[in-house]
This record gives structure tokens, C-alpha cells and sequence, in this order.
């Protein structure tokens, strides 16, 4: 499996997954860039994405939904940042159908970092800030963790 540490951080409010992947820089970013790849991935092997809306720029959003044993689960991203191919920052939150955020739902920052290493793979570092201790228990309690490890753990077939 391509990641190498997840760090649950209480402390400053943060989740810090570590991915290592045998694939240049380009090739992980066009996993985050490209949302029929990123359906492929994102969510955990039993929730599968599908993005509907898809702008990858600053300003711009994204709707997708999760569909699971218990039917599907909506998530909307509002992108701050985007400097291909090196980094993406996105708020994530549940979201109605139409995308609109779900007021009493938890909504964090996903910061990704995609650095080359010397051997020519990539390491990708993905930093998830939580507005509130009990956002981040909240979230930490659905099994969030243990689904994005699920998700990102998907990314070295796709690079195969």
C-alpha cells in the first residue's frame, strides 16, 4: 500500500496522510486533475464517487456524491488554491443534492502537496484542518481515517 503514515493530530486540528507512489509527479496529478480518475479513487473502495460539477480552478467547485450500502452521500469542495502540478486547497463538505453545504455538518480545509522524490516517484502529502475539536472527533468518529487510507490505498492499481 502507497501510504506511509497518517497522523491524527488533535491538537492542531489536523489529519496528515503521507502517500509514496513509484508514478512521476504528472502522472499523480492528473489523478486529482481529471474527475473521471479522481471518481476512480476518492472515495474508499465501497463508497465510490461520481462527480457531477468539476472546476478546478481558484474560485471555482465541485459536487460529487459517495454511493454506499446505505445510498449515497454528497460532498461539495470550494477550491482556494491550484498550482499544477505541485498542489490543490479545497474546503470539503456534505452537501445537499444541489451541492449546497449542510450547515450542521463538519466542513474542513484539504491541503494536497505533491513533491518529486530523488527516485523519480512521488510523495503526496494531504493536510486536513477541522474548524473545531468536535468537527474533527466528529468526522474521525464516522471512519474517516480509516476511508481516506481505503481511498488513497487505490491509487497505485490506477498508476500501474
Amino acid at each position: 500500500m502507497s501510504v506511509t503514515s497518517v497522523d491524527t493530530d488533535y491538537d492542531s486540528l489536523t489529519i496528515t496522510l503521507i502517500a509514496d507512489f513509484d508514478a512521476p509527479i504528472e502522472q499523480v496529478w492528473d489523478l486529482w486533475s481529471d474527475p473521471r480518475k479522481l471518481e476512480r479513487w476518492w472515495g474508499p473502495p465501497t463508497h465510490p464517487a461520481t462527480f457531477e460539477k468539476y472546476d478546478l480552478i481558484p474560485g471555482g467547485e465541485a459536487t460529487y456524491f459517495m454511493t454506499g450500502p446505505e445510498g449515497a452521500m454528497w460532498g461539495a469542495w470550494r477550491v482556494a488554491a491550484v498550482d499544477p502540478p505541485t498542489s490543490l486547497e479545497f474546503t470539503n463538505a456534505f452537501a445537499d443534492t444541489n451541492g449546497t453545504p449542510i450547515a450542521d455538518m463538519p466542513v474542513f480545509t484539504v491541503r494536497v502537496r505533491l513533491t518529486e522524490r530523488s527516485d523519480g516517484g512521488t510523495r503526496m502529502e494531504m493536510h486536513s484542518r477541522f474548524e473545531s475539536h468536535e468537527d474533527m472527533e466528529r468526522m474521525v468518529n464516522m471512519g474517516t481515517v480509516d476511508g481516506l487510507q481505503r481511498a488513497v490505498g487505490q491509487i497505485d492499481g490506477l498508476l500501474a
